[in-house]
């Protein structure tokens, strides 16, 4: 990824995931915990709303068993039980119904007739008498049930009505209840702020809920998902039988908690949480990008001035570094401070190394002038020998005076190309046309122009090449060499003989390349390291000092010349020049 390839860009997203990753982490977990707490909590306010409707029908029984055995030991009702007579006892039931606070009282006589019914809940009167319950109450033992009828169940306790319990003569029963209906269901929701649901024969009778959700709280009686949904709510439940007997048709009641309401508080949890970890996360990334821009920033400044003493060369250039708010960097100052230091150092080395390598150069230099020097010395000692001869005829002198005027022309041009390579350059810097230039050295090196049947050059000059700021004459000398040793080697190469390849083109925005190449004979490996020394030549009659003046100025131009060369495949140079030069000099042997 190329954000990340800065420093800076890396530590600043190391920085904000720091941050917003143990938070996210810490986040999660808190909401993770917080909710599960929620619904064990949830799951235990059931299970004690579950205890509490248990406890309350469980007292009822209580209640009703003991009530129902208090009226039953009444003379007066035994009297009426005994009397047989409905019309009788039915005031009398409905008075005790009344005290008791009884939703239905029953009375029965021993012979299994319905003496009385007092209550309103939509029970079939006819069938009464021969309910189970009421049965085995008449067999001499009390009895519980639960008892469906339309809008509720019935909780009925029946007891015998005896005269004497050590050796009883029951009289009848007498049977008390109350309804499970959706009175009682309100008043168990508001006692354990849970929904109730009653249920007999697979059938919900009575229930907190609206009517619309009673037939999927129905299908929770065969089981399933410890959750269902209602409407747009989720509820978690269970199910108390009323009863110790098992089955589909045993009454059951349901108990309902919202799992969304309950839940619901926690949305503001979350969102509080939310806008905390935004403003951690936007501090943190505010705090990261703060700390990587002030150790970036030093680092920006010192790789700056790096970048401009590797492009200029300049050594003297120092690292000074902005104040900062937070003080100085101690690792930047220190890696300023090394680096200024390593600067003088190398400055000093060069000093030394140009000092001593001007020492080495010289003593070369005294040594090749000297044996270039000596050769047309001899000669012109040994023509002035020969003029001091009595007998010297006129040719011979003419002879020897052209000698002697050749090897003075000689000794001129030795002293010119030692002072051509030692003198600092002098630039004259100006707007110049490449490709002008490059088909002005190829006529001066006599190569033939491009389109000639014999043609010696081929030209490939990027038309679209800016115009450069350089030395046109200087540059041009240093291609009429370059192009008159490629046709040198094409020369003394084998046949065929294919052309010079002179081509430009542009490198970016900033520079421009001159490639010139031949298929000659090429230089060999031993011999290529040293082409650019002084006074090293293969040719015969060569100086040695023509590759070396065109390397200054080049130099001196801000450029570059790199040479690729093979024993009999030719040989490439690449020149390299700013579009602007800088009249960089070079340092002078």
């Amino acid at each position: 990824m190329t954000f990340l390839r800065s420093l800076s860009n890396r530590m600043f997203a190391a920085g904000a995931l720091l941050a917003v990753v143990p938070l996210g982490i810490a986040i999660w977990s808190v909401t993770a915990a917080v909710t599960a707490q929620a619904e064990r909590e949830l799951v235990r306010g059931l299970e004690e709303a579950a205890t509490l409707m248990e406890e309350n029908w469980k007292t009822l029984f209580e209640h009703f068993d003991r009530e129902a055995r208090l009226i039953a030991d009444l003379s007066r009702l035994k009297a009426i039980v005994e009397l047989n007579d409905p019309p009788t006892a039915a005031p009398v039931a409905q008075a005790y119904r009344e005290i008791i606070a009884a939703d239905v009282l029953i009375l029965t006589h021993r012979t299994g007739t319905l003496l009385a019914y007092a209550g309103g809940a939509g029970l079939e009167v006819e069938e009464l008498a021969s309910r189970a319950a009421i049965r085995e109450a008449a067999s001499g033992r009390k009895a519980r049930a639960f008892w469906g009828f339309p809008g509720g169940i019935l909780q009925v306790a029946s007891v015998p009505i005896w005269i004497d319990p050590a050796h009883p003569e029951i009289l009848g029963t007498i049977t008390v209840g109350s309804s499970l209906n959706q009175e009682a269901a309100q008043g168990l929701k508001n006692l354990t702020n849970s929904d109730i649901a009653f249920a007999i024969d697979g059938e919900i009778k009575a229930a907190t809920r609206p009517n619309g959700d009673w037939p999927a709280l129905a299908r929770l009686l065969i089981g399933g998902s410890q959750t269902v949904r209602l409407g747009s709510e989720e509820f978690v439940w269970l199910a108390r039988p009323l009863t110790t007997a098992a089955g589909h048709g045993a009454p059951t009641a349901l108990i309902l908690r919202s799992k969304t309401e309950r839940l619901r508080f926690l949305n503001a949890v979350y969102t509080a949480l939310g806008v905390t970890a935004l403003a951690a996360v936007l501090a943190a990334t505010l705090l990261s990008y703060g700390v990587a821009r002030t150790i970036t920033r030093p680092l920006a400044v010192i790789t700056a001035t790096m970048r401009e003493t590797a492009a200029t060369g300049d050594l003297t250039r120092r690292i000074k570094l902005p104040p900062s708010a937070l003080g100085e960097d101690e690792d930047a100052q220190l890696l300023a401070s090394t680096f200024n230091t390593m600067t003088e150092s190398i400055g000093r080395f060069q000093r030394e190394a140009a000092q001593r390598e001007r020492l080495s150069s010289l003593g070369r230099l005294s040594t090749v002038v000297a044996h270039e020097i000596r050769n047309p010395l001899m000669i012109i000692k040994a023509s002035l020998r020969s003029l001091r001869r009595n007998d010297l005829r006129p040719d011979d002198m003419k002879r020897a005076l052209g000698d002697i005027d050749e090897e003075i022309a000689r000794l001129n041009r030795i002293v010119s190309d030692v002072l051509d390579f030692a003198k600092p350059i002098k630039f004259e810097l100006a707007q110049a046309d490449l490709n002008a230039l490059c088909r002005d050295a190829a006529r001066a090196a006599g190569l033939e122009a491009e389109g000639d049947a014999d043609a010696a050059i081929t030209l490939a000059l990027d038309s679209k090449l800016p115009p450069v700021v350089t030395d046109a004459e200087r540059l041009r000398l240093v291609l009429l060499n370059l192009l008159t040793n490629a046709r040198h080697a094409v020369e003394a190469g084998a046949e065929p003989r294919q052309p010079v390849q002179l081509r430009t083109r542009r490198l970016g925005d900033d520079r421009v390349a001159i490639s010139i190449g031949d298929r000659g004979v090429g230089i060999g490996q031993e011999n290529l390291a040293r082409i650019f020394e002084p006074y090293f030549t293969t040719k015969r009659g060569g100086s040695g000092l023509g590759l070396a003046i065109a390397r200054n100025i080049i130099e001196g131009l801000g450029g570059s010349i790199a040479v690729v060369s093979r024993p009999g495949e030719g040989t490439d140079i690449t020149l390299e020049l700013p579009v602007t030069a800088g009249a960089l000099q070079p340092i002078q042997a």
